[in-house]
């Protein structure tokens, strides 16, 4: 057993993108990393990144769609490091086309790993949570764990069922000493959308603007220490969360537009499955190209606030009727 400071940290996903970024920033504070996802070479490239900062680390090569591997995985932590502190659920995939033109083997593909690999996780360390009397689990969630938009649907129905999933879990352990916490990023610079299953035949552009991967890592590393249960990450793209809620028929109407004219562009771009079944060679990048210049980002952000106060100006009249037939 490895004798090091700092807390054992769990982190899945950790070949790229966020999961990547996290291990850094934990390897910074002085944790113990266990580094888990699908490819091994990959892993070992994070691996040697996070002991150049000074962390100890273990690699487990781990599908989570696998409750067994998921399960080995917790038991490999404890063993190397004698408890898991905290346990980041961060893998996940992504996939493009309606809900008719998307295999059925992809969509149940991107359940399994979204959405029953975080509950395959949860039940292979809350054993050792419990046995502790302390420890956090922290899903990463999305935006879409609160609205949805079309031609993603097995992500939106993963993401909502995961937030459905943390908030049984808060109230099922409340009192125990065990922490549940969720983080729900809106869109961030990370290569999830290169590796992307696409069945549309057009050339995928996520919608702007995109956080850093870096604040995303930042609210997970936070995320044991707050109180607060859900850390959204993304200020301007939660604008449109009183939107759906309150005009459901103008969300629709936006996010079919972006997805027409913003998000899928162009035509004749090869169908494929992406990394959906298959992890890619490398460790890929934690970032995905996908920032614009400030100048596109103060555009987005002036355009959506617009927006917003256009629909608060809609929904007020309304509002003030119900109020004052209320009060007859």
């Amino acid at each position: 057993m490895i004798d090091a400071p700092g807390p054992v940290v769990v982190i899945t996903g950790a070949s790229s993108g966020i999961g990547r970024e996290t291990a850094r920033a934990y390897a910074r504070r002085g944790a113990r990393l266990v580094l888990a996802a699908r490819g091994a070479a990959a892993l070992e490239t994070v691996a040697d990144e996070c002991r150049a900062l000074g962390a100890a680390v273990r690699t487990m090569p781990t599908d989570v769609s696998a409750e067994g591997e998921v399960r080995a995985l917790a038991a490999g932590a404890v063993a190397e490091f004698g408890r898991v502190d905290v346990w980041v659920g961060n893998a996940g995939v992504f996939s493009y086309g309606t809900f008719e033109q998307t295999p059925a083997r992809v969509f149940r593909q991107v359940i399994e790993t979204n959405l029953m690999g975080q509950v395959h996780g949860a039940r292979a360390v809350l054993p050792y949570f419990r046995r502790q009397g302390a420890g956090t689990l922290v899903l990463v969630g999305s935006l879409y764990s609160r609205v949805s938009s079309p031609q993603i649907a097995p992500y939106i129905t993963s993401k909502w069922g995961l937030l459905g999933f943390a908030e049984v879990l808060r109230a099922e352990l409340r009192g125990t000493g065990i922490r549940v916490r969720v983080v729900l990023p809106s869109t961030v610079d990370t290569p999830i959308y290169q590796h992307a299953a696409n069945v549309t035949g057009r050339a995928v552009h996520p919608l702007a603007p995109a956080a850093s991967p870096r604040r995303v890592a930042r609210a997970i590393v936070r995320a044991p220490r707050r109180r607060r249960f859900a850390s959204p990450v993304g200020l301007s793209q939660r604008a449109v969360v009183p939107l759906h809620r309150l005009w459901p028929a103008g969300y629709d109407t936006l996010t079919r537009f972006s997805k027409r004219r913003l998000e899928l562009r162009g035509s004749d771009v090869e169908l494929t499955d992406g990394t959906v079944f298959d992890p890619p060679a490398h460790a890929a990048p934690t970032t995905g190209g996908w920032r614009p210049p400030v100048a596109r980002v103060t555009l987005w952000g002036v355009t959506l606030a617009a927006g917003a106060l256009a629909v608060s100006a809609r929904l007020r009249p309304a509002s003030s009727a119900a109020s004052r037939q209320s009060s007859r």
